[in-house]
C-alpha cells in the first residue's frame, strides 16, 4: 500500500483551519514545527484521507486543504485499514499512528465554517518517531513491521499539577517503571479533578487509541474533587474488583490509612484501567504488588494467555 502527500498544512491555533504550505520541517517526538498541534504528546501530527476529502467536497460543500484541521492529505491510502502502532515512511520522516479519529463534543470553528467536521471519525493521529523533510508529492509508504509490546497510558488527575502549581511525580514514576519492564508507553497526561474529562480522556484512550492498560493516579480520596473512580466506573464494561482489592490488603501492611483509597479497577472492552493513589510512595508500593500478576492477565485479554489455574503440584 503506497500514497502520495496531497497537501501539507500549518496553523497557529488549535480548532482552526490550517494553511497549506509547500514543504515542512518535521521534528522528532513534536511534530511540524511552528504548527499549533505539535509538542511531547501522542498526537503530534494530523492525517485525512484525500479521497475521504473529495467525496465530502462532491455532497456540495466548499472546502480547502487544512480546512478540517489536517497536517497531512494524502491519497492512495485506505485509511480504514490502517491500525494503531502503524507506521506510515514519508521520505526520512516515520510516522507512527497512535490514534483512529477523536471525540468532539464541542464544535470548534472548523464546524462552524464547514458545516461539518470529518476528522472525528475519519481522521489519523500520529506522533513522529523519525524526523526529517516532508514536500508536496512525496510518497508515503505504509511499513509492515508494528510494535508489540503491550501498550500503557498514563493519566495523572490533579488540579494543582494540570495548573502547573505541583510537580507530578508520580506519573514519570509509573511511565520509567514500565519501560524498565519492556512496556511500551503511549502516552502521559495531566487533567484537573473533573469528572467529564477523565471519562472523554479513558474513553479515548481505550476505544481510539487502543491502549492494553490504562493506569491513572490521583484522585483517589475522600475530598469532594476525587472523582477519579467515578469516572472509571462510568465508562466500565466489566469489573475486576480482585487489582483495587489486592492494592488495598498489602497496602495495610505499610499504612492503616489505605483503606480510605476509592481507587477501582475495571475493563473497558479490551483495555484494562486501574487507579492508582496520587502520592509518590504509593504509586511505588500498589505497583510492586500488581506488577507480577499483571502482564499474565494483559496477555490473557488480549487472547495471547489461557491458564489462569493454580498449579499445586
Amino acid at each position: 500500500m503506497a500514497g502520495k502527500v496531497k497537501a501539507i498544512c500549518l496553523s497557529k491555533k488549535k480548532g482552526t483551519a490550517k494553511i497549506p504550505v509547500e514543504k515542512i520541517e518535521v521534528i522528532e517526538n513534536y511534530g511540524f514545527k511552528n504548527d499549533a498541534h505539535a509538542g511531547s504528546w501522542h498526537r503530534q501530527v494530523s492525517l485525512l484521507s484525500y479521497e475521504t476529502r473529495e467525496a465530502f467536497k462532491q455532497m456540495g460543500s466548499t472546502v480547502e486543504d487544512g480546512s478540517f484541521g489536517e497536517n497531512l492529505l494524502i491519497s492512495g491510502i485506505d485509511f480504514n485499514a490502517i491500525e494503531v502502532g502503524t507506521c506510515l515512511k514519508i521520505g526520512d520522516v516515520i510516522l507512527e499512528i497512535t490514534q483512529l479519529g477523536k471525540s468532539c463534543h464541542n464544535h470548534c470553528a472548523i464546524y462552524h465554517q464547514v458545516g461539518k467536521c470529518i476528522m472525528p471519525t475519519n481522521g489519523l493521529f500520529s506522533r513522529v518517531l523519525k524526523g526529517g523533510t516532508i514536500q508536496l508529492n512525496d510518497s508515503v509508504e505504509v511499513l509492515k513491521e508494528k510494535d508489540k509490546r503491550l501498550r500503557v497510558a498514563i493519566l495523572t488527575l490533579s488540579d494543582k499539577g494540570s495548573q502547573g502549581l505541583r510537580e507530578d511525580l508520580s506519573g514519570p514514576y509509573i511511565q520509567d517503571y514500565f519501560k524498565e519492564r519492556g512496556y511500551y508507553i503511549t502516552s502521559y497526561e495531566i487533567l484537573p479533578d473533573e469528572q467529564a474529562l477523565i471519562e472523554q480522556a479513558l474513553i479515548n484512550l481505550s476505544d481510539r487509541c487502543h491502549n492494553d492498560l490504562i493506569i491513572t493516579t490521583g484522585g483517589t480520596g475522600l475530598s469532594m474533587r476525587d472523582v477519579t473512580p467515578e469516572a472509571t466506573l462510568k465508562v466500565a464494561t466489566r469489573n475486576v474488583p480482585g487489582i483495587s482489592e489486592a492494592i488495598r490488603y498489602e497496602s495495610m501492611k505499610y499504612t492503616n490509612r489505605a483503606m480510605l483509597s476509592r481507587g477501582v479497577s475495571i475493563l473497558r472492552n479490551q483495555t484494562l484501567i486501574i487507579n492508582l493513589p496520587g502520592s509518590l510512595k504509593a504509586v511505588k508500593e500498589s505497583l510492586d504488588i500488581i506488577i507480577d500478576p499483571l502482564k499474565h492477565g494483559l496477555e490473557i485479554l488480549k487472547g495471547e494467555a489461557h491458564d489462569c489455574a493454580r498449579n499445586d503440584g
